[in-house]
C-alpha cells in the first residue's frame, strides 16, 4: 500500500522563510499548501517547486488581512479533501516609525495577520490534529517575543502574543501526540524590511542578517523533534538569555538604540 500523502500547509510561503520552509518540506515529499496574497508569484513558487520535487503544490492566493480569510483557507483546503499533517503559521509583517507617528489602519492590519490569522488557522487545524492524535504546528515567532520594541512596539507586541499562545496550548495538549513549535528568528535577510520601510533602522544598516535558509532550517529540524521552542542563530540566543535577566525598562532602552534611524545620534 502506498504511504498516504501528507500535506504540508505554509502561510506567506512564496519568500523568506516561508519559502524555504517550502523547500524543507517538498524535499521531505510533503505536498504543499502555499498561502499568500499574490496569484502570480504563488503560481511561479508552486511551478518551481513541483518541478524540482515532485511533489503536488496547491496554491491559495488569500490576503490573511482579511478577516474573513483564514475560515476561506480552512474551508477550501476542506473542500479539496486535503488533510492538513503540518500548519505552518509564517505570514507576518511590521510598521516601522514610532507609535505616536504611525498609521492606527496598518497596526490593526498587522494585528490581524499576525495574531488573529495565527488564532484562527491554529483553531482550525488544532481541532483536527487533536481528534486524529496526529499533527504539527509551527508558528513563527521572532526574538522579538522576548524584547520590547521601540520604533516597532505594535510587531513586537504580536510576536509576544504568538509566544505566549504557543507555549499555552503545548500545555493544554501535552497528553496529545500533536505537536506545537515557536520559531524565534533574529533579523533576517528577508523582505520584511522592506515592507515595513525600515530600511534606514540601525538593526539594517549595520546589523548582521540571518539567511532564511538556516533560519527554516533551524525551525524545520525543531518542528520535526517535537521541540516547543528553537531560538535560531547563537548570537539571537545570547540576547534572549540575557533578555530573561534584564529589566524590562532597560531592554526597552537598548533595543530603541538599536532600532532607531541608523543617522540619528547615539
Amino acid at each position: 500500500m502506498a504511504m498516504q500523502e501528507k500535506f504540508a500547509l505554509i502561510t506567506g510561503a512564496t519568500s523568506g522563510i516561508g519559502y524555504e520552509l517550502a523547500k524543507l518540506f517538498a524535499n521531505d515529499q510533503y505536498n504543499l499548501v502555499i498561502v499568500a496574497r499574490n496569484a502570480d508569484e504563488l503560481n511561479t513558487t508552486a511551478i518551481k517547486l513541483s518541478q524540482q520535487y515532485g511533489v503536488e503544490v496547491v496554491t491559495l492566493a488569500k490576503d490573511l488581512v482579511q478577516r474573513e480569510a483564514p475560515q476561506q483557507v480552512y474551508e477550501e483546503v476542506k473542500a479539496k479533501g486535503i488533510q492538513i499533517d503540518v500548519l505552518v503559521n509564517n505570514a507576518g509583517q511590521g510598521q516601522y516609525g514610532l507609535f505616536v507617528d504611525t498609521d492606527l489602519e496598518r497596526e490593526l492590519d498587522i494585528i490581524q495577520l499576525n495574531v488573529s490569522a495565527y488564532v484562527s488557522l491554529t483553531k482550525f487545524y488544532l481541532q483536527e490534529m487533536v481528534a486524529r492524535n496526529d499533527g504539527k504546528i509551527l508558528n513563527v515567532a521572532s526574538i522579538a517575543s522576548k524584547l520590547p520594541g521601540p520604533w516597532q512596539a505594535v510587531y513586537h507586541a504580536t510576536k509576544a502574543f504568538v509566544l505566549s499562545f504557543t507555549e499555552a496550548l503545548r500545555s493544554e495538549i501535552k497528553e496529545s501526540d500533536v505537536t506545537i513549535t515557536a520559531l524565534l528568528p533574529g533579523p533576517t535577510d528577508t523582505d520584511f524590511f522592506n515592507k515595513a520601510q525600515m530600511q534606514e533602522s540601525k538593526i539594517v544598516q549595520e546589523g548582521d542578517l540571518a539567511d532564511p535558509v538556516q533560519v527554516a532550517k533551524d525551525g524545520y529540524e525543531a518542528l520535526m523533534a517535537g521541540d516547543d521552542k528553537v531560538v535560531s542563530g547563537l548570537k539571537n540566543r545570547l540576547q534572549t538569555a540575557v533578555s530573561n535577566v534584564m529589566p524590562d525598562s532597560m531592554l526597552a532602552d537598548t533595543m530603541n538604540k538599536q532600532q532607531r534611524p541608523a543617522d540619528t545620534n547615539s
